[in-house]
């Protein structure tokens, strides 16, 4: 099933083959003076790609999408999506990109982002209306956007309110599909979920990728919702990336610390892990003098090499981490 409607046609030099379609390069956020959200992040995610993007409150991974879209103030760094460069975009320019559609955003809570004035039908719609979809044009998309999502189409009429969670959760996917975007960020799909819900969103979205070619970036601070459909993962902490690679290595082996503290407290996961999380959960002392690595305060292995910011280095095929003693520190006695 594919739109039939003339929507705006996409610009710009679209990624070769096998290249990123999304480009994150040295970025760094600011909401202020002293503010710094994240710092140095370099990123990509590929068409027909889910990458999941992990960490816990305050990490940073949420202002890393709403960067994307123009919702944070980039102080460094570049973005760029399908060969458009959004970093600098403001204004009529960020509002054009928009409209668009190339990139759509699904929000962490749909009774809050969805209008519950308006009904589904309008809901969907509305995304073709600011792109420039004639009215007439725009029912037969909305219909085939609730198809896709699994929706039956007599859920048209209603309201938000009058839905389940997991029914509006699809409701803001479909809203988020059917403009053909390029690249999706989804924040927290699937937090507020019961458990049934949550498998049919997952499987939604992995399906949704592969049948429309979509990149996909999940933000999470739940490994085992990540463990099935993501292939890639970024692990971020306090504003940095410290560790991003193929997502079983970093399930299975995590290279960096906090990754493996995250895989080890994860119940869905493999508990073989446990040794991780005996050796991680050992109390750490004051952190070594004037230490520039951010997860030093928690590090039961941090010293004195710890004092300089450790650089992202490679380990395996794709696999990368910010720690000095990466990957052996497993082999170290905690101090």
């Amino acid at each position: 099933m594919t739109l039939t409607t003339d929507l705006p046609a996409r610009t710009g030099t679209a990624p070769a083959p096998g290249e990123p379609l999304l480009r994150i390069s040295g970025l760094g956020v600011s909401y202020g003076a002293g503010a710094r959200v994240l710092t140095g992040v370099d990123l990509d995610a590929r068409a027909g790609e889910i990458l999941g993007v992990i960490g816990e409150t305050g990490s940073g991974k949420t202002t890393l999408a709403r960067a994307v879209v123009g919702l944070a103030p980039v102080v460094e760094g570049r973005i760029t999506v399908d060969g458009h460069d959004r970093t600098a975009l403001r204004g009529r320019a960020l509002r054009e990109a928009r409209r668009g559609g190339l990139v759509q955003y699904m929000f962490q809570d749909p009774l809050r982002s969805l209008d519950p004035d308006l009904t589904v039908r309008q809901l969907i719609g509305e995304p073709l209306a600011v792109a420039g979809v004639a009215r007439q044009g725009r029912e037969p998309e909305v219909l085939a956007a609730l198809d896709r999502v699994g929706l039956d189409r007599a859920l048209a009429d209603r309201t938000p309110g009058r839905l389940s969670g997991g029914q509006r959760q699809r409701v803001a996917l479909a809203r988020a599909i059917v403009t053909r975007p390029r690249l999706l960020l989804a924040d927290e799909p699937v937090s507020a979920l019961d458990a049934s819900n949550r498998n049919h969103v997952l499987r939604l979205l992995d399906r949704l990728r592969r049948e429309l070619d979509l990149a996909i970036v999940v933000i999470s601070h739940d490994l085992d919702s990540l463990a099935g459909i993501a292939d890639r993962i970024a692990v971020l902490y306090r504003g940095r990336l410290v560790e991003q690679g193929p997502a079983e290595p970093v399930l299975d082996r995590p290279l960096h610390p906090y990754s493996a503290l995250l895989a080890a407290s994860a119940p869905g996961l493999d508990r073989r892990r446990r040794a991780d999380l005996a050796l991680l959960r050992t109390p750490a002392q004051a952190s070594p003098p004037g230490a520039a690595c951010v997860f030093a305060h928690r590090c039961p292995f941090a010293d004195a090499d710890c004092a300089a910011l450790p650089a992202s280095r490679p380990h395996g095929p794709g696999h990368s981490a910010a720690c000095h003693h990466a990957p052996d520190w497993r082999t170290r006695r905690p101090r």
